[in-house]
């Protein structure tokens, strides 16, 4: 495999605000119905009408990758504010109710609330989707496999939703904790193949528990129409720096291993339940507090582990031209995440009308 096959796509799904009452407001329809000669397919609804999701074009590199995601907020943004609206990029709006939000007039949709009932209804959450390309399917499967152990690292960098209908949850990203209600979420169990992984679908195909693939929800997955690794733990991520660094760490990370596998070395293996172990510290402190490090069994700072994983991925950064971009890593580690600046935001005015401001601000700042 050379660096090129690396594509990268990012997908990001946006809250719809009202500029007056920074409310979440249904407008996706109209906004759609107007935007479709100026966006083709890179807008598309979302499960909530006050919900819009954005996909980059195919990209080179992280570059590009950048270019897309400014050139899209900044559209995006500039479109909806003729109605006098906002986008915001963050997992969870601090204070708009799940119950006074429309459903998207789609069969998919209808499908998911008439299968899933209040579970259904209840998904206001908002994340980001990172595509790596990886044409060959049994190493598509195997870096997978090997990512799972870093899904929780990405969460904490990546936490964004730590109010829900007008309350502190005391969690840095109460959007994991909506998700895990629904069946076919979490982290992936391991496969021993390709075809592993298929007679799996297979059987959920067969045994009515799904009607298609994608409707397998995973932190990370194989996408079932496109040659990438999905990776979907992410919260909606607030600054476009922050989601450019988080998608270039990812693309590092994915060259890294392959770079091991042709060595005949892999990431060790780690039980599941271990890993889930670190996704709760991930939710519950973000990048503030200690996570596991299951090589050495003991809890270490998370900063401690994101630095080591900086250190490890230095050989690559620059062949992938990403160095500049991985380095902000160290930027976030700093200052915090998005959920850690709107808890101070709220310390601070005592106001969720400043925190949702803050985060409006903050989705086009620089672009």
């Amino acid at each position: 495999m050379i660096l090129d096959d690396l594509t990268i796509g990012v997908e990001e799904e946006y809250q719809i605000i009202n500029s007056e009452t920074r409310e979440l407001t249904s407008f996706v329809s109209d906004f759609l119905e107007s935007g479709t000669m100026i966006y083709h397919d890179q807008v598309k609804p979302e499960f909530l009408q006050s919900q819009v999701e954005i996909g980059s074009h195919v990209c080179r590199n992280i570059k590009e990758v950048r270019q897309e995601l400014i050139r899209l907020r900044r559209s995006v943004s500039e479109f909806v504010a003729k109605d006098e609206r906002r986008i915001v990029a963050a997992g969870t709006h601090p204070f708009s109710r799940w119950q006074d939000q429309t459903i998207t007039e789609k069969d998919r949709y209808k499908g998911l609330v008439d299968s899933m009932q209040f579970v259904a209804r209840r998904l206001l959450v908002f994340g980001m989707h990172v595509h790596i390309g990886i044409p060959d399917r049994e190493l598509r499967m195997d870096i997978m496999n090997q990512m799972v152990y870093f899904m929780p690292h990405f969460l904490c960098l990546s936490t964004s939703s730590p109010f829900w209908l007008g309350h502190n949850t005391g969690l840095k990203s109460y959007r994991s904790v909506v998700l895990e209600d629904l069946p076919r979420t979490g982290l992936p169990e391991y496969f021993d193949s390709a075809d592993d992984y298929d007679r799996y679908v297979s059987t959920l195909v067969r045994t009515n528990c799904i009607d298609e693939p994608t409707k397998i929800w995973w932190d990370i997955r194989p996408h079932p129409e496109f040659p990438t690794v999905e990776f979907r733990i992410c919260d909606s991520t607030t600054k476009v720096d922050e989601a450019v660094a988080i998608a270039a760490l990812m693309q590092s990370l994915v060259v890294k291993l392959i770079q091991l596998r042709k060595n005949n070395q892999s990431w060790r293996r780690y039980r599941r339940a271990l890993i889930a172990e670190n996704k709760w510290r991930a939710v519950r402190n973000g990048i503030g507090g200690p996570i596991l490090d299951l090589g050495k069994e003991k809890e270490v700072p998370c900063h401690f582990i994101m630095e080591e994983i900086l250190e490890w991925v230095d050989d690559v950064v620059d062949d992938l031209g990403t160095r500049r971009d991985v380095e902000y890593i160290r930027t976030m580690l700093k200052e915090g995440t998005s959920a850690d600046r709107q808890l101070r935001k709220y310390q601070e005015t005592n106001s969720l009308l400043d925190v949702v401001d803050l985060l409006a601000e903050e989705t086009v700042l620089d672009c």
